[in-house]
């Protein structure tokens, strides 16, 4: 409490310091998680194509389903732990941070193919991402909540920005410490550690932060006649259809739900196997371990030095235009790496490591056009209080599978090239094979980045709140 006193007296705004205190122990786990658990399975469990995906799918399904049912539960359930943002997080930080170790620790000594390792994989992946869903959602609606100012948006940002750089070094030290996951015994003592670390920081959240709307929704509690159209109190099927269509219809969230799956698919695709790339494509004589270390961890961290050093722009141009330039650059930049060559390696370090920065940096501004579209449907259908954690789940609903079909897809690509027999460079390989291998790879580098760009600019040009930065308030902070 005394340094929680010393940073309000320096300038540091508590709701803010407290809402991003959940981002600061969630991304330690989340991009460990997503960093290092496709390269375990495959490499060290040793788990089948045909379990990968089957778990795959398995967490698709669970991913999609998950966030809507959870969306629905916080924003309408008269239980305090599910209603209260701040509890939510409180009682679900736990188990989020035990669910983060599940995938760390094998059942047993499994051999290649082991049934036992696609059942692993199937909870850890269900058992992480609900926790992290149920956490993340109450979050997501505290940051429409908190303000409804453009500028208090930005400063949640700002708070966001810096918590997310802070924990996004832990994949830069996960890999000095475990030399790249080699020392597994390491690996496994890193991960205990920062799922303690994890979990203090998101309890902090849970004591001290505050949605404007928690004393509305007591109040609302004592009336006995609420309005059923505006904020239901019964939990029913026929509301949940209506509340959900109300939002499906909204031509914004439709367009926004198009290109986020787009940027979720390319967050799993560099996230998944920018390591893999990395080893395959950049001779280990052209970049030791600890290079690799470097720029893996640049990729997590330099995303929000990147927008904290881009608020002033935040404030002149808005999200809107800075989201689509960078949509441009993603493609310009794939093709001028086509152009050039995969015997570039320097270059191939830098493009790998710039794309994981931009897409995670733009990806890192989307909370402020949800946030406006949660905004316009309270005005639209004057509901006592937004359905933040709703919007947020039913556009989770659509772009959660992106994160599984990535891998899928992407593994599925390799394997036809061998990578299932060439996944561990031995001098014994055979080199046409390899080199096909690598080729494949090179034009998965190339190519995703510079469609899906092409297609999330055509998904996000019609997008019509362009200006939410020029307007103070758009309605009255209660």
């Amino acid at each position: 409490m005394n340094v929680f006193r010393h940073l309000i007296n320096f300038g540091v705004n508590p709701a803010a310091l407290a809402y991003a205190m959940t981002t600061l122990g969630s991304s330690m786990i989340n991009n460990i998680f997503s960093f290092y658990y496709v390269k375990l399975f495959l490499n060290r469990y040793k788990i089948s194509e045909g379990a990968f995906h089957q778990s795959q799918v398995v967490y698709m399904v669970w991913n999609a389903v998950n966030d809507p049912l959870f969306g629905y539960l916080q924003d309408n359930s008269r239980v305090p732990c599910c209603s209260q943002r701040r509890l939510s997080i409180l009682y679900g930080a736990p188990l989020y941070s035990l669910a983060f170790l599940l995938a760390w620790f094998p059942w047993r000594s499994y051999t290649p193919g082991d049934w036992l390792s696609g059942l692993h994989l199937t909870v850890a992946l269900c058992a992480f991402d609900g926790m992290l869903t149920f956490v993340l959602l109450a979050q997501c609606a505290l940051f429409a909540e908190i303000s409804s100012h453009h500028q208090n948006r930005l400063r949640l940002i700002k708070y966001n920005q810096v918590a997310s750089l802070i924990g996004s070094s832990s994949v830069l030290f996960c890999g000095v410490v475990s030399n790249n996951m080699e020392d597994f015994l390491a690996f496994q003592a890193f991960t205990v550690l920062i799922a303690i670390l994890s979990c203090g920081c998101m309890l902090y959240t849970g004591l001290h932060s505050e949605s404007r709307f928690d004393n509305k929704a007591s109040q609302s509690d004592a009336l006995t006649s609420v309005d059923q159209t505006s904020h239901p109190s019964a939990c029913s099927f026929s509301t949940l259809k209506t509340l959900t269509w109300q939002i499906l219809t909204n031509r914004d969230f439709q367009l926004f739900v198009l290109m986020n799956f787009f940027q979720v698919f390319m967050l799993a695709f560099f996230n998944n196997f920018t390591m893999i790339f990395t080893e395959h494509l950049i001779p280990p004589d052209v970049l030791p371990s600890l290079a690799k270390s470097i720029v893996y961890g640049a990729g997590f961290i330099c995303p929000q030095l990147l927008v904290l050093s881009s608020q002033s722009l935040l404030h002149r141009l808005g999200y809107y235009r800075i989201i689509l330039f960078i949509f441009y650059v993603e493609a310009g930049m794939a093709a001028v790496m086509l152009a050039i060559g995969p015997q570039h390696y320097y270059f191939m370090a830098f493009f790998l490591t710039i794309n994981m920065v931009i897409i995670q940096a733009s990806f890192s501004l989307f909370g402020l056009p949800l946030a406006d579209i949660i905004d316009t449907d309270l005005q639209k259908y004057k509901r006592s209080s937004p359905l933040s954690s709703m919007v947020f789940g039913t556009n989770a609903l659509f772009t959660k599978p992106a994160q599984s079909l990535a891998p899928m897809i992407v593994l599925n690509i390799l394997n036809q090239f061998g990578y299932e027999q060439l996944k561990d460079v031995t001098k014994d390989s055979d080199p046409s094979a390899l080199e096909s291998l690598h080729r494949a790879m090179f034009y998965l580098v190339c190519l995703v980045p510079m469609c899906v760009a092409a297609l999330q600019v055509l998904a996000w040009r019609p997008f019509s709140i362009r200006n939410s930065h020029t307007v103070d308030t758009k309605y009255i902070d209660g």
